[in-house]
């Protein structure tokens, strides 16, 4: 799988995770307000009826067609995310 697949894959995740909270004003993790505000009109645009694993899937089909500002969130997430990990 592409790195950027795996990466939009893992922000979906965020993504899905946090839209409970997305009503909210965006408190909580701050990387995860910056994914839904850059990559959520993506998502309702080309996965709308999409939840959980549907979703996902959706996304990552999708992802060449998202907007550049959400490919440099999730690019953005993904160097986080590799930073993250134990080396």
């Amino acid at each position: 799988m592409k790195r950027s697949t795996m990466a939009a894959a893992a922000v979906l995740s965020l993504l899905a995770v946090g839209a409970a909270s997305a009503q909210g004003g965006g408190q909580g993790n701050p990387m995860m307000a910056k994914m839904r505000e850059a990559c959520g009109a993506d998502i309702a645009k080309f996965c709308p009826d999409k939840t959980g694993p549907d979703r996902r899937q959706c996304v990552m089909d999708n992802h060449d067609k998202f907007s550049d500002t959400c490919k440099a969130a999730l690019a953005e997430m993904r160097k986080a995310m590799e930073a993250a990990k134990p080396q």
